[in-house]
């Protein structure tokens, strides 16, 4: 890195050999379109493909949580695109359409993983009650990524980096559909499948300021935390007991 020295009689030029936030733009649309490939892969066999609203899933619940959750991807994609395009006033707009999305989300996301326990479906071999732990750990960390993106719009290096890592905690459940051995079925590698996007955050960072932007270390790792220690806790007594009276009241 080049630093400028002051001239007493001129201002100082500033850093060079940095990219800054130049390419900002570049890197969010593309890692907001990496997602939506990322869900469309996983569900296009059992939702996409397969007719979306007439694709046979077990209730109307979950159709209204997958055209919401696919919704918000969209308008992700939506979104990056605006900004890229320099249409600030409409990425604006649909920002506030994107808050009430995302708090819809956060119901639906709690109601169709107790439907699911309900239903005592998840990947074979997995005790429902453990693996009811697994989406309300997504919702733990999506709801609080989403208010803290909200109050910081009009701070867009720490929104924007927000707004992808509350993202990122939803791809599990779409990384585990996908028709690979490694991640199939399989929803604690899908998990940590699914960090590959926080280290490209990390390399983006490093790349383009020479240092990781602060809300990428707190919340990359609140992510990591939340997720990480979801595990143990869902095989616990108290969290299996917890899950069981959920779902004898459920039903």
């Amino acid at each position: 890195m080049v630093t400028a020295v002051a001239h007493p009689n001129r201002p100082a030029k500033p850093m060079t050999g940095v990219p800054g936030r130049r390419f900002d733009h570049i890197f969010f649309s593309g890692m907001a379109l990496l997602m939506l490939v990322t869900v469309f892969i996983g569900f296009a066999p059992t939702y996409y493909l397969a007719g979306v609203f007439h694709a046979p899933l077990p209730n109307l619940l979950i159709q209204v949580h997958g055209a919401a959750f696919s919704c918000w991807i969209l308008l992700l994609v939506a979104q990056t695109s605006l900004a890229s395009a320099g249409r600030v006033d409409i990425h604006r707009r649909l920002g506030m359409v994107g808050f009430v999305l995302a708090c819809l989300m956060v119901i639906l996301g709690v109601l169709a993983a107790t439907d699911s326990l309900v239903r005592e479906a998840g990947p074979p071999g997995r005790d429902p009650k453990f693996f009811y732990i697994i989406p309300l750990a997504n919702m733990v960390v999506f709801a609080p990524l989403i208010f803290f993106a909200f109050r910081a719009r009009s701070n867009p290096a720490a929104h924007k980096r927000l707004i992808l890592l509350a993202t990122l905690s939803l791809l599990i459940a779409a990384i585990a559909r996908w028709p690979f051995a490694i991640v199939h079925r399989n929803s604690i590698m899908a998990g940590r499948f699914s960090y590959i996007f926080l280290l490209l955050l990390v390399a983006y960072d490093l790349w383009s300021t020479h240092k990781v932007h602060r809300v990428t270390l707190w919340a990359g790792a609140f992510l990591v935390f939340v997720q990480q220690i979801a595990l143990p806790i869902g095989h616990t007594t108290v969290w299996l007991t917890f899950a069981g009276w959920v779902q004898s009241h459920a039903r």
